[in-house]
């Protein structure tokens, strides 16, 4: 049985892994046969969000301990992220992923990329595992990995951010995968599609999973 690493960001859309996105990623994987272990930074968020208004929140929450609330427990740091031991590392999306995986959100295409999670994916290439990015998460390896191929769909200013970066960003327009087989990359726009619902998100996920194990 095949076993993926699913790195979380906390839980929340506006300020951590996107619900839906991570939990669709995990059904996908299930689906397939497949298993998956959870892990996500222990560190604190960049930014704490009420997700009825949206609005900013005077208080300071643990990446971990967040995602916690996703994985009902079951998860580890990602500090203890062993390549050798998984098939593939994937990144589901939300803003967590764009501030506390990366600082994209605030910095843009001058962005830094979390020590740990630079750590995970440079150990995974090295190991000549499969990455996996979804939604706004493909700007992490769009940093990393010198003239990948990814998508975000189709948002010209995440695009033009990806360029200056020395990534390629492709445009797609429902639920596609884009595969930089140079690189071994599988991307995939998830709520980055304008108007995009659950069903097209599942979508995204179950072709994703699917062309990892082509």
């Amino acid at each position: 049985m095949k076993t993926f690493a699913v790195v979380l960001s906390g839980c929340g859309v506006y300020d951590g892994s996107e619900i839906g996105e991570a939990m669709m990623t995990l059904l996908a994987i299930e689906e397939a046969g497949c298993a998956y272990v959870m892990f996500a930074p222990d560190k604190p968020q960049l930014r704490v969000m009420n997700h009825l208004d949206g609005t900013g929140m005077s208080e300071t929450r643990n990446v971990l301990t967040e995602s916690a609330r996703i994985a009902r427990g079951n998860v580890k740091p990602l500090v203890q992220y062993d390549p050798g031991q998984f098939d593939g590392l994937v990144f589901p999306g939300g803003f967590g992923a764009a501030t506390n995986l990366c600082d994209f959100a605030v910095k843009g295409a001058d962005m830094t990329v979390d020590a740990q999670v630079a750590d995970a994916v440079a150990a995974t290439r090295k190991a000549g595992k499969p990455l996996a990015a979804m939604c706004i998460a493909p700007v992490i390896l769009g940093k990393l990995i010198e003239g990948v191929k990814v998508t975000v769909g189709h948002d010209k200013d995440t695009d033009e951010a990806l360029r200056r970066m020395g990534a390629e960003p492709q445009d797609v327009f429902g639920p596609e995968v884009v595969h930089d087989a140079r690189n071994n990359v599988f991307t995939t726009p998830c709520y980055m599609l304008p108007d995009a619902t659950l069903a097209t998100v599942a979508a995204c996920c179950r072709k994703l999973v699917a062309e990892m194990l082509k």
